[in-house]
């Protein structure tokens, strides 16, 4: 695979199609020992010089496969932070959407150190801090949300629904607006059925006018080996049409080629 690489990149023009048939065919352990082959063979670094060859939204999924999941999480949240303005989706679709030991090993890999929260609260807290009370105590409904097993928290939602009347989505609608709504929201969808709420998330960055290839990208090179055909199954289920046939219909060139090959067949 790494000669193969290494001949589809030397001499003028580069094959595209040999990069998508062997990146988007191999898992992240795979494509972590090609690098490696690549390195002791040619000499020189694959990430380099993939991105010396490769441009545009293609080489943002091409350098995407070729990070283990951890150091890809880490990367996506450097460029989401650094520069002017913050990519706020970016933060939301990571942090909501990984376990506490994935994030751990995020901030590990991130190198800012790390951050605990300790708590003993349930639904009559989450109850207390939002509707029951003018204002929302925000720290608190995070707190709950984010430490909690993902069992439990169905529980609490279940609880809650019974205390309040009123399912807790539609209580952080109310109570909640802008980014910190679009937190909390996210991670009560994740817990609730995280393949719809990335079937949810590709769809809304590909419908309507112009496509959100932030989104698209990290969530499909993200997801490829982990839930994607869960996924797949869910995105049929809410919007009727196949995600295959979304990303066919919003993409071109080689950038849809690579995203068809990780999202696989039509069904």
């Amino acid at each position: 695979d790494a000669q193969k690489l290494h001949n589809a990149m030397k001499g003028a023009g580069t094959n595209e199609a040999t990069i998508i048939e062997i990146l988007a065919h191999r898992t992240i352990a795979q494509r972590q020992k090609i690098k490696e082959a690549f390195k002791q063979s040619v000499g020189k670094d694959l990430l380099d010089c993939l991105k010396s060859e490769l441009t545009g939204n293609f080489e943002k999924v091409v350098v995407g496969l070729m990070m283990s999941a951890p150091v890809y999480d880490a990367y996506e949240l450097r460029n989401a932070i650094k520069g002017a303005g913050t990519e706020e989706a970016c933060l939301i679709d990571i942090l909501a959407s990984r376990s506490n030991a994935e994030k751990k090993e995020i901030i590990a890999t991130y190198k800012k150190g790390t951050y605990t929260l300790q708590l003993t609260l349930g639904h009559a807290d989450i109850y207390e801090a939002g509707e029951a009370r003018w204002g929302t105590d925000e720290v608190k409904f995070l707190t709950v949300l984010s430490v909690r097993n993902r069992n439990h928290l169905l529980r609490v939602f279940q609880e809650y629904q019974k205390i309040s009347g009123r399912d807790i989505e539609d209580s952080i609608k109310r109570e909640m607006s802008g980014c910190l709504e679009d937190v909390f929201l996210a991670i009560v969808k994740c817990m609730k059925n995280k393949p719809a709420f990335f079937a949810e998330r590709l769809y809304k960055s590909m419908k309507g006018l112009g496509t959100t290839d932030s989104v698209l990208i990290r969530i499909m090179v993200a997801r490829a080996e982990i839930d994607m055909l869960d996924i797949k199954a869910e995105f049929l289920k809410m919007y009727g049409k196949t995600l295959h046939s979304f990303i066919k219909g919003d993409t071109s060139g080689d950038y849809r080629k690579i995203l068809l090959e990780l999202c696989g067949g039509e069904k």
